[in-house]
């Protein structure tokens, strides 16, 4: 999760998430490189006396200037076509959770299990335990199986809400009437926090979102515990 004072995106916990982080240097290089570039050409320009007239109106300086911004937007697209169509790729999910939500609370229907749903709530200051972090703990955590493919059903049963879990790459919006999806995936086991993202009224900030990613065989004692 995040910590106090923190600049860049939490640490990446699914491939998705790893694919958006390299993403975002490979773009944030290209910016700094053109900003750059501009302030450079921009101070050159406020301190030299010197003017080269016949640059003005030099085709191959428009020829550059052209064809240069076409090479960097291409640079970007390409890989952000990549990630957004491995976003929406789902390959035989392992298992199926539909999540509602509702004002303002989400609820869980593991649908593989014909008993197991259950709401969860944001659980009150005055009833946190030492080292529960304020506004982001659940009377009910989500626990799913890590290294397989989970795929998140996501709707509404009042307002728009959005399900989003930041380490996860997740941020899909929960639309009455409408069946969103999702898949997530973990590569390593823990505790992993998201909220609400959407302004979905007075107690839009009291919805938080726990995952709990753990090993099949945990997974599969806590579901039978639960059914």
């Amino acid at each position: 999760m995040a910590y106090p004072m923190q600049l860049g995106f939490q640490d990446a916990t699914s491939p998705i998430m790893e694919e958006l982080l390299h993403f975002h240097d490979h773009t944030l290089m290209i910016v700094f490189l053109i900003s750059s570039l501009v302030l450079y050409i921009i101070a050159l320009m406020l301190t030299t006396k010197l003017t080269h007239v016949s640059t003005m109106d030099a085709q191959e300086v428009e020829t550059i200037w052209t064809i240069m911004p076409a090479i960097i937007l291409i640079t970007i697209a390409l890989p952000s076509l990549r990630i957004l169509y491995m976003m929406d790729e789902i390959n035989n999910p392992s298992l199926t959770v539909k999540t509602m939500g509702h004002q303002w609370y989400w609820s869980y229907e593991y649908t593989d299990y014909e008993d197991l749903t259950f709401d969860s709530y944001m659980i009150p200051t005055s009833e946190l335990k030492p080292g529960e972090l304020r506004l982001l703990e659940v009377d009910n955590r989500v626990v799913l199986p890590m290294e397989m493919t989970i795929r998140m059903l996501i709707s509404s049963e009042d307002v728009l809400h959005s399900w989003a879990v930041p380490s996860l790459g997740l941020k899909t919006d929960a639309i009455p009437g409408r069946l969103n999806q999702t898949t997530l995936m973990s590569t390593r086991p823990g505790l992993f926090y998201g909220q609400c993202s959407e302004i979905c009224g007075s107690n839009h900030s009291f919805m938080p979102i726990v995952l709990e990613l753990v090993p099949l065989e945990y997974f599969e004692k806590w579901s039978a515990s639960m059914l």
